[in-house]
């Protein structure tokens, strides 16, 4: 079977530029698919997420939480150079991580207060990878290179599940943007003739220092805690590491298979402000008697997450290709956090790819999610003898669309 190499490039095109609903906090997937592209090579592209997520209160389980979760949208942009046949250059921005999720007023107080103000929770970050490839044949392509990174965010926390007024509902953090540096590096064989191309990349995980403003307007010693102006310290946030395994493989004329599988460590991933940890040490003291002292997170997962995704994609004219794709998720542990309360997903996808010439391109993606069901829970979970009553809703039966839209130009 013999493949021509445009055509093999034209039907990868067509993957969907849709991020996804992951576990925990990933989006963007972290693809390199750009940097592997023949030839110099540019890209841009720009992805909506429409979830709907809502549940029950388990004190109440006729009373609904609302919708929570915010639409979002993000971008990604690449450019990838092959100055000689052996060497190769490549620059892609996106924007890896994030949250965005807002209670509505309406939620029986638990996640309100009297005042009408509710739980929000905004997350942001963008990446900015430097990639450097050799290749020594035609066939391996081996790459590295350094990635800077930034995360922001804002954390408001309101209402009973967090303790009310005494405890954390008067919660507030806000997270200053602060930039690092990490690294990725992985290798790709390839067979053009056949239309095979494999890859794998590590990312690194990448360690920041912020300054975060927090402040309380409930009452009580933890408010007193928080609000104590005499007392400040740094916060160490840490993204996580992460592998993708891209495979893709011709079948028949004009037409490929193609999965990839991704590992995030979101096990060993948490957020602790500084006077959150003090206060969630001395609110854990007094749960216990003075027999846990060591605190909670705002943030933690209990697992890692796997995910994979699998299509076939084909050329049916000069101008026209398309694929469908099928996807999973596990999520990255149940209970899960408020902040984000569904675990895992199962995907199908639709993509189409429109060539006005053979050197440019635009394609559009659609997903379907079912979004799985999930436990949600404070940070008081992890507190001994506190992890039911720290359960403070159950989320079921939701779901969400992903659009997305990309404009490819080799030259």
């Amino acid at each position: 079977m013999k493949l021509k190499k445009l055509t093999t490039a034209l039907i990868l095109a067509t993957l969907p530029a849709t991020g996804v609903f992951a576990a925990a906090l990933d989006r963007s997937g972290q693809s390199i698919a750009a940097f592997l592209q023949p030839g110099n090579y540019f890209e841009a592209g720009i992805s909506v997420l429409d979830p709907e997520v809502s549940g029950h209160f388990k004190a109440a389980p006729s009373v609904s939480t609302g919708e929570m979760a915010d639409d979002y949208q993000f971008y990604n942009v690449a450019l990838k150079l092959q100055p000689t046949s052996n060497f190769s250059f490549g620059l892609i921005y996106d924007q890896p991580f994030g949250a965005a999720a807002t209670y509505s007023p309406t939620a029986l107080n638990v996640f309100n207060n009297a005042a009408g103000e509710s739980t929000e929770v905004e997350v942001e970050t963008q990446n900015l990878s430097f990639i450097f490839g050799y290749q020594p044949t035609e066939n391996f392509n081996f790459y590295a290179g350094p990635v800077y990174q930034t995360v922001k965010g804002n954390v408001q926390l309101r209402g009973a599940a967090y303790g009310g007024v005494t405890a954390f509902g008067g919660y507030n953090a806000n997270i200053g943007e602060d930039s690092a540096v990490g690294w990725l590096a992985g290798f790709a064989y390839q067979i053009p003739e056949i239309a095979l191309k494999a890859s794998v990349t590590y990312r690194s995980e990448i360690e920041h220092e912020v300054n975060v403003k927090e402040s309380s307007t409930g009452a009580g010693p933890i408010t007193a805690i928080i609000n104590n102006p005499a007392d400040t310290g740094s916060t160490d946030i840490t993204t996580p590491q992460s592998v993708n395994l891209d495979l893709q493989t011709g079948i028949m004329a004009d037409t490929v298979a193609f999965a990839n599988v991704r590992w995030v460590n979101w096990k060993d991933f948490s957020i602790r402000p500084y006077k959150f940890g003090k206060g969630s040490e001395a609110a854990s003291a007094a749960a216990t008697g003075g027999l846990y002292t060591k605190g909670f997170n705002l943030v933690d997962y209990s697992d890692d997450q796997i995910s994979a995704t699998v299509g076939v994609g084909r050329k049916f004219t000069d101008h026209w290709a398309g694929n469908v794709s099928v996807g999973y998720d596990t999520g990255a542990g149940n209970p899960v956090s408020t902040l984000g309360p569904t675990e895992g997903y199962w995907s199908v996808g639709l993509g189409a790819q429109y060539s006005p010439a053979a050197n440019y391109f635009i394609a559009a993606g659609v997903k379907y999610l079912m979004l799985g069901d999930a436990t949600a829970h404070s940070g008081a979970y992890s507190i001994p003898g506190n992890a039911v009553a720290a359960q403070v809703a159950e989320f079921e039966d939701n779901d969400a669309w992903a659009y997305g839209l990309k404009i490819g130009y080799r030259f």
